[in-house]
């Protein structure tokens, strides 16, 4: 069963990058607070930014993301275990693919769903994502607005980290042009 291809080119990619990376910085110094010589994270957000700002899109984008799963893995802490899962997210962002599919929706949110939650653990409270959703919405390029509003509603599920994917998303398709 085939998807519709989507109309997606790589200065959209490159911008989609950067929020994206902009998004899991808020959140990496949560992680290195409890693992401080761990780069595996902030790695991978310098691998996807080197794409944003006109890089190759290389095997070093994933090898970084995969390392970067690998931290959020060996996690303890559930905050810096988001922490480096909006990493991972930053870096999957570069291989958002132009499919009509839910599932490619996460490519875009999954950086700032992660750094939220993160910050939401941190603190002990919701309030702490609010800040980090409302940082993310307003500092998003129309560019991303526009290419989320060419995929389907993403399928986020039903837990904590599924409502603020549906939140974020939400936002990001409200001003977005029809």
């Amino acid at each position: 069963m085939g998807h519709d291809e989507i109309p997606l080119n790589l200065g959209e990619l490159r911008q989609l990058s950067l929020w994206t990376a902009d998004c899991a910085e808020r959140a990496v110094p949560l992680y290195e607070a409890v693992a401080p010589n761990d780069p595996r994270p902030r790695e991978a957000i310098s691998a996807v930014r080197e794409f944003g700002t006109g890089g190759p899109r290389t095997k070093t984008i994933r090898t970084a993301a995969f390392a970067a799963l690998k931290a959020a893995g060996a996690m303890d802490d559930p905050a810096a275990e988001a922490a480096a899962r909006a990493a991972v997210g930053a870096a999957g962002s570069a291989y958002l693919h132009p499919f009509a599919a839910a599932t490619q929706v996460k490519h875009i949110v999954a950086s700032a769903q992660y750094a939220a939650y993160a910050h939401e653990l941190a603190a002990g409270d919701p309030a702490a994502a609010d800040a980090v959703i409302r940082w993310a919405i307003d500092r998003v390029p129309q560019t991303v607005r526009e290419i989320l509003a060419r995929y389907p509603d993403g399928a986020p599920g039903r837990s904590r980290l599924g409502e603020l994917h549906r939140r974020i998303e939400a936002e990001l398709r409200r001003s977005s042009p029809s």
